[in-house]
């Protein structure tokens, strides 16, 4: 088909890309990583699958560390993860909620009624 043909599309935007999201909001780097809603403890989380040990690290930004030692397989890093941080909070796996990020590094959890916190969660300077 020459330039001057006519395209096989009477409508040429079926072609065209969609527009570009406009960018989100630059986060925090001085926002919690937790919060409270009643009895229920709200997480960010940057997870690490395939790490050596299962493991609490620091707050990074808006984002607590939660390495796994499981791989990042059909979402069985974060399975791993929600049974890990249930012993951690002595809950049982069913009162964490995956908010989003099941298949991504970046979660939400929603913990019901945590009845132990990590320390990470107890240091001073957090809870202002």
């Amino acid at each position: 088909m020459g330039w001057g043909a006519r395209a096989p599309y009477p409508d040429a935007r079926v072609l065209m890309k969609p527009p570009r999201a406009a960018p989100g909001p630059i986060p925090d780097p001085d926002a919690p990583f937790f919060w409270w809603e009643d009895d229920i403890l709200v997480v960010n989380i940057l997870g690490t699958p395939a790490a050596r040990r299962d493991a609490i690290g620091k707050p990074r930004g808006a984002q607590l560390r939660v390495s796994v030692t499981e791989a990042p397989r059909l979402g069985r890093a974060t399975d791993h993860m929600v049974r890990f941080l249930a012993g951690e909070f002595d809950v049982a796996p069913s009162a964490i909620e995956v908010v989003f990020g099941r298949f991504n590094v970046n979660k939400q959890l929603r913990i019901t009624a945590p009845r132990r916190l990590p320390a990470v969660f107890r240091q001073p300077s957090l809870l202002i």
